[in-house]
């Protein structure tokens, strides 16, 4: 069975960006060898889920709505009302729903690449989903903004696969995710 793994940067407080979305506090420089490594990491899977507010995020960085964000993974983005006049042949959007979820997870494939939403991770945490947490921890202080796991209160242990610490004080931390 396929794996969902949440893998994203958070600060040390545990915001995945600042209010209004700002994350120019990340350690975010492309000859850092952990932006290296995540960038390595994602060639392994060829599906990646995310919400609508995450998608339209990428709309900063130039991504053009209805394409892919990862040219090479399927994208299912879940929402309720997004809508594109076209869309590439790897982007759908689905109406958020458990049983889907459950069905992408058995089907034939690599695991599948959870990008970011607060509100979307605390959705699948809430519902038992997320197999995997890999956090890109940056070393700053936020204060405020979206929490990892949005407005979820699901407690669960985690079981630490591996630790690494990178350049510019960035750490790689890789979890199980065990729901008791």
């Amino acid at each position: 069975m396929r794996q969902i793994v949440y893998y994203v940067a958070i600060s040390i407080d545990g915001f995945i960006s600042g209010p209004q979305g700002d994350i120019s506090g990340f350690n975010q420089t492309a000859d850092s060898d952990g932006i290296r490594k995540y960038f390595e990491d994602l060639k392994g899977f060829d599906t990646v889920i995310m919400g609508r507010n995450t998608y339209e995020f990428g709309y900063q960085f130039g991504l053009k709505p209805g394409e892919p964000a990862y040219p090479h993974m399927e994208h299912l983005i879940f929402s309720n009302n997004l809508k594109f006049k076209s869309s590439h042949k790897l982007v759908t959007v689905v109406k958020p729903d458990i049983a889907l979820v459950k069905d992408l997870k058995s089907e034939v494939g690599s695991d599948i690449y959870l990008c970011g939403g607060g509100q979307f991770a605390g959705w699948l945490l809430d519902h038992e989903m997320i197999d995997q947490l890999i956090i890109k921890l940056n070393p700053i202080v936020l204060y405020d903004g979206i929490p990892l796991f949005g407005p979820s209160i699901r407690q669960v242990s985690l079981e630490l696969i591996e630790s690494r610490a990178y350049t510019h004080g960035l750490q790689l931390l890789h979890y199980n995710i065990n729901y008791e």
